[in-house]
């Protein structure tokens, strides 16, 4: 068996990790209002050797405004992760603490730091959460939808056939649903939900914490009314809700509507029970006699 175990423990000087070996912060930043950001975050990222930023133009207004100058400031995302990521590591494990920014909110979250998460636990670099502000959570809590238990999706795929494969995976989720959207495919994605789910209840957050924040409550027909008359602007957070109780309990006891009644026993019988128990499950199921079940077998020999 092969456990890795990374102390939480820290000093107040958040300095090296064992054997002289650097550590890699994850530092939330601002989703939309500066007033996002933590007092930790902002002494993180003045202590730290490097700030790998997903965006270095969007990062670097960030460290203007509270007045900080890295040592260095690298360059980490999508298109130059296989490279950079490797590199990130060699200088933590030479002794650099690392602090990894996303453009907005916490990094690793539908974005490539989740991968140079990945290398460093590989090596054995402690990984520092610095926590703050995330537009999905903050949707949700938002919402006024069920908050006990939910799913985040994030942005769901571009092509039709993988967005119903992944959707059909969701379908009998009882807990809230989130999902990352554009403004240009919300409505798109809106109909796919209509489609995949039925006329549920869903909020639609955008902007959030800026000026214009806004929360759009409703069915997905209402929602997907509105924006016909209220063209989409910003980033969206979609919050959906799950399925029900009585939609579940429904989904699993008329699994076998569909099928005809050779099939329903079969199936029983598939579990191991004898012939005779299973078309007394068969005829509970659909509401009938043992009789009936027998001559509905009948008719088909």
């Amino acid at each position: 068996m092969n456990i890795q175990c990374q102390s939480s423990f820290q000093n107040n000087k958040e300095g090296a990790g064992p054997d002289g070996c650097g550590k890699l912060y994850l530092v939330a930043t601002p989703i939309g209002n500066l007033e996002d950001m933590t007092y930790r975050a902002v002494r993180m990222l003045k202590e730290c050797d490097i700030i790998a930023a997903e965006d270095t133009r969007q990062t670097r207004k960030l460290l203007s405004h509270f007045e900080i100058t890295p040592s260095l400031l690298f360059s980490y995302h999508e298109h130059n992760k296989a490279a950079s990521g490797p590199e990130l590591i060699r200088y933590i494990i030479e002794g650099k603490n690392l602090a990894l920014v996303s453009d907005a909110g916490l990094p690793a979250i539908s974005d490539p730091g989740a991968d140079l998460v990945v290398l460093a636990v590989s090596h054995g670099i402690p990984v520092i959460p610095v926590p703050g502000a995330n537009a999905a959570l903050s949707a949700l809590i938002a919402s006024g939808l069920p908050t006990a238990s939910f799913t985040f999706v994030g942005f769901l795929p571009r092509e039709r056939k993988d967005i119903r494969t992944v959707l059909a995976s969701l379908r009998s989720a009882q807990g809230t649903l989130l999902f990352y959207e554009s403004p240009h495919r919300v409505a798109k994605t809106l109909a796919h939900l209509l489609e995949a789910f039925g006329n549920r209840r869903v909020t639609l957050a955008r902007e959030l914490t800026k000026r214009y924040e806004e929360f759009l409550r409703g069915t997905l027909e209402e929602c997907l009314s509105w924006l016909e008359d209220h063209p989409p602007l910003g980033e969206y957070v979609i919050v959906l809700e799950g399925e029900s109780k009585e939609e579940a309990e429904l989904a699993e006891s008329s699994w076998w509507r569909e099928l005809e009644v050779e099939a329903h026993v079969a199936h029983y019988e598939a579990s191991g029970v004898t012939r005779k128990e299973a078309m007394k499950k068969a005829a509970s199921d659909r509401g009938l006699s043992k009789r009936d079940i027998y001559n509905a077998l009948l008719e088909r020999e």
